[in-house]
């Protein structure tokens, strides 16, 4: 039986991906649509407890495995508690980041294999996928000014590593064109706005 999408917005810290994440789950729900919207890691408490570790304590120094295995966990719960349960009732799900993250941030970026990082996803998601995942593009310094708040953990480790991640996406996207739609997300929110609707519209056949 087809399920309720499953889409997933990504990108660099600053892209704009929290933002959007509210304007096309407002955008859905004007058009009659039930839609939960979650972040990754958190939306548990258990999510929550982890992502406390991962970003906010600068006092840990955590292997690229350790902090890959940290998100999965999250993502687990997560997956449990409130998306698959969602997408079962016929909600739509729209989540702050995914699976994609971890196989950029800590594979391509952070030096484990990323088909290493995506088959241990499968087992924390129990194969689930999103439907669409929409990558926001943007700069690093576009990204860098857009972040008027203290720096995490993981955005403190500087624009070498930022470039690799950005490098990571865009590699990831030209891999799976079919799931993966670059976003140009320089513009104003609103351009951007528009364009995710546009691509939503036509990928699920809302127009």
């Amino acid at each position: 039986m087809q399920r309720t999408p499953f889409i997933t917005l990504d990108g660099l810290d600053g892209s704009g991906k929290t933002l959007q994440q509210a304007r096309l789950a407002a955008w859905l729900r004007d058009r009659g649509i039930d839609v939960v919207t979650c972040r990754d890691p958190g939306s548990t408490a258990t999510g929550d407890a982890v992502r406390a570790i991962l970003l906010d304590r600068h006092d840990l120094a955590l292997a690229a495995t350790t902090e890959m295995l940290l998100y999965m966990a999250a993502r687990a719960q997560l997956v449990a508690e409130v998306v698959r349960p969602a997408l079962e009732r016929g909600s739509w799900v729209v989540s702050d980041r995914y699976l994609l993250a971890n196989v950029v941030y800590q594979g391509h970026a952070g030096g484990l294999e990323p088909d290493v990082v995506r088959s241990v996803g499968a087992i924390a998601t129990g194969g689930l996928a999103p439907d669409l995942t929409l990558l926001l593009d943007v700069d690093l310094a576009t990204a860098a000014r857009r972040l008027a708040r203290p720096l995490d953990r993981l955005e403190r480790r500087g624009d070498d590593y930022r470039s690799r991640v950005r490098a990571g996406y865009l590699a990831e996207a030209r891999n799976d064109p079919g799931r993966i739609v670059v976003v140009d997300a320089t513009d104003g929110p609103d351009v951007v706005a528009d364009r995710i609707r546009t691509i939503v519209e036509s990928r699920f056949a809302l127009g």
